[in-house]
């Protein structure tokens, strides 16, 4: 069955925090993203998913303005952060965890510009708010993945953006680092910031405020409710495989799928929950 992408946007009184009009992303030959339009309001959660290759990172990635689409139109605040996925950040570099948090003051600093007081504040802050004010001695590369993960929020806290883009913020976190992780991100709507992520776990996506449902095109978009069902999802991961217990597991913590619709045949993955999102 042909899913479309839903004509009922959030309701917001004001204009739209986010708005994207006919973006397409071709690298190459290869078309990554297909004719996406939506928007979007401050103060809303918005959770994309989708199997890997399905654009979520391209759209991720177009929306923080590190790709230019082929064609269309991107319509963004003018204070934007971005969270890359935890495995594509490097540790080698010998920086100390002060020094990462402090990287989230350079796009008002400079590379060269002296630290403020002011800046020093909010690297303080942030620093509480992601509950890692005793590492900020430690070396970065020597962390666990959740005290690395915590650590870059921090880093794109101190941005003050209206716009906060995160690619898997929780994918293969401790659940300490996760529940720090998700209750910023509602302390950041409460406080009318517009965040967008990309994930591969439905109790994540259940979350949100939003879903946009990828598969290198926008299938659907709505409240979670309308969009995390049986019927929605196979049109996304059609030809994937995956275990049912483990589906009826995700939809059970989701709380979206009855338990005749868990009966049924579902064909999806979980091997994206090791790897690394590429498209």
């Amino acid at each position: 069955m042909a899913v479309t992408a839903a004509s009922t946007l959030p309701a917001t009184s004001t204009r739209p925090a986010l708005r994207v009009d006919g973006v397409t992303v071709y690298y190459g030959s290869h078309c990554a993203l297909a004719d996406v339009t939506l928007e979007l309001p401050g103060g809303f959660t918005a959770a994309l998913i989708g199997p890997n290759g399905a654009g979520k990172s391209t759209l991720l990635h177009v929306l923080a303005g590190i790709v230019t689409p082929t064609s269309g139109v991107v319509s963004r605040p003018s204070s934007v952060s971005y969270m890359p996925h935890h495995r594509g950040v490097s540790t080698w570099m010998p920086l100390t965890v002060s020094e990462v948090v402090n990287m989230g003051c350079y796009r008002r600093r400079g590379l060269l510009g002296r630290l403020g007081a002011t800046d020093r504040r909010a690297a303080r802050e942030a620093a509480d708010r992601m509950e890692i004010g005793d590492l900020m001695g430690r070396q970065f590369g020597e962390l666990s993945t959740g005290q690395r993960q915590r650590v870059l929020m921090a880093q794109v806290l101190i941005q003050d953006a209206g716009l906060l883009l995160l690619d898997e913020p929780i994918t293969g976190l401790d659940i300490v680092s996760q529940a720090r992780i998700l209750e910023v991100v509602d302390e950041e709507r409460e406080r009318g910031v517009l965040v967008v992520m990309s994930t591969h776990h439905l109790d994540e996506a259940n979350h949100c405020d939003h879903v946009l449902l990828l598969a290198g095109r926008l299938l659907a978009q709505g409240p979670p409710r309308e969009i995390l069902k049986a019927e929605l999802l196979r049109s996304s991961y059609a030809g994937r495989t995956m275990e049912m217990h483990e589906w009826a597991e995700e939809c059970a913590a989701a709380h979206t799928l009855s338990n005749s619709e868990t009966g049924r045949p579902i064909h999806l993955t979980h091997d994206h929950h090791a790897h690394p999102d590429p498209g």
